[in-house]
């Protein structure tokens, strides 16, 4: 007998429904691979951090299903090309570091001399981004969380470098995510660093302005998209994905992007991937009129914003690339202790390994208490202990940048 099933978005959902497929791979998910029963508001609420909608076994539902919905068909458009070799993280977190902090080094120091390049009117030379960002991208090869971990322990200093600098390991690791060929992750990790390139050229006060912008000074500041490109041309940067990005990262699913006004499948994908890192790390920077969001709050904006600003999918499979509490994130335990997250665990992502800082008493751990919330961990009981919350920055009184961790 053939199982029916209709498809329903996770807003639609109600307890006492069985859900029998995810419109993702289970794997990657908290989920069981054999279906469940919607039990609570929590089921539904988890659902929608990783899915948009799910498919629902009607004869195994106790809660009647919406004649509305349309029922689930065999087709469905592509969004990502097609998956090449998953990567697998090939050495520890704890060995990785040096060679993340030391490839995180020379594009910093990279980021400083391109914008002084630029701003005085001088060429970039041919093949120097390309030469930076590679050993970066062999970083997150071997390990995905190694350069974040580093990254979350490092003062967050003037914001166009290190905007340029988050931007390209973040774009380089959706790439790893997504399982795109090494060299795509370098193109991707290119454009990540020099989306904002051209932003160097407009006055300081046009950059650092914090109210509203008048017409005028909107065209000159978005006119920095054109003056990125000008950079790539001018370094002979003709790799399709890096342009693509640099060129469309502030387009819009919805259309009200620039500079060209696309909107959906016309938006290219590495652009549709730009915009969510770019206002990812913007969202979690601090600026002159606002306190970046902790890594949680700002993927729960990317989140909220889906299938208006952003492709629904890119955002869902950026969420998975960075897990649901992002490596270097502040989080309170079910046990009341807090800790930050240290590496993500790559099937059950809600299980991360973190390292706690302070005891359910608020007091600090002496030594700090490193412990991996899966299964297994011979410091922690099989599901007892789970994250409550994600924190704000400076959470009571936490800077991870002074804690002395690596």
């Amino acid at each position: 007998m053939a199982v029916e099933e209709r498809q329903m978005l996770v807003g639609l959902l109600e307890k006492g429904m069985y859900v029998n497929r995810l419109d993702r791979d289970w794997v990657g998910t908290p989920f069981p691979f054999q279906g469940f029963v919607i039990a609570s508001d929590e089921d539904i609420e988890l659902l929608g951090l990783y899915c948009t909608s799910v498919f629902i076994d009607v004869e195994k539902s106790a809660a009647p299903s919406r004649p509305s919905m349309r029922v689930a068909s065999a087709g469905s458009r592509q969004v990502f090309p097609k998956r090449g070799p998953e990567y697998v993280n090939t050495v520890a977190v704890q060995d990785e570091v040096p060679r993340a902090r030391e490839a995180h080094t020379e594009l910093r120091k990279l980021a400083e001399r391109i914008a002084d390049d630029v701003r005085a009117g001088r060429r970039l030379e041919p093949g120097v981004v390309q030469e930076a960002v590679e050993p970066m991208v062999e970083s997150l090869v071997r390990n995905a969380d190694a350069l974040f971990w580093l990254m979350a322990l490092m003062k967050r200093d003037d914001y166009a470098y290190s905007h340029a600098v988050n931007c390209s390991a973040l774009a380089a690791a959706f790439g790893r995510h997504l399982a795109l060929p090494r060299d795509v992750l370098v193109e991707l990790a290119t454009g990540g660093f020099l989306l904002d390139a051209g932003m160097v050229t407009l006055p300081e006060d046009l950059t650092q302005h914090t109210g509203k912008l008048d017409g005028e000074a909107v065209q000159l500041m978005r006119s920095h998209v054109q003056r990125s490109m000008e950079v790539l041309d001018q370094a002979g940067i003709t790799g399709k994905w890096a342009r693509e990005l640099v060129a469309g990262h502030h387009e819009r699913h919805d259309g009200s992007g620039y500079p060209q006004s696309l909107a959906g499948d016309r938006i290219p994908l590495a652009a549709r991937m730009g915009a969510v890192v770019d206002t990812y790390d913007a969202l979690r920077s601090d600026r002159p009129h606002r306190t970046g969001d902790s890594r949680h709050g700002a993927l729960q904006t990317l989140y909220r914003a889906r299938d208006r600003l952003f492709q629904a999918e890119v955002v869902e499979q950026f969420l998975q690339c960075l897990g649901v509490y992002p490596t270097g994130s502040l989080v309170e335990l079910s046990t009341g202790e807090v800790g930050i997250v240290m590496a993500q665990n790559q099937v059950r992502r809600l299980r991360p390994r973190v390292m706690l800082l302070l005891d359910a008493n608020k007091q600090p751990y002496q030594p700090y208490r490193d412990v991996d919330l899966m299964a297994g961990d011979p410091n922690v009981a099989e599901g007892s202990v789970k994250i409550r919350t994600a924190l704000e920055p400076g959470a009571y009184g936490l800077d991870p940048a002074d804690l002395f961790l690596l």
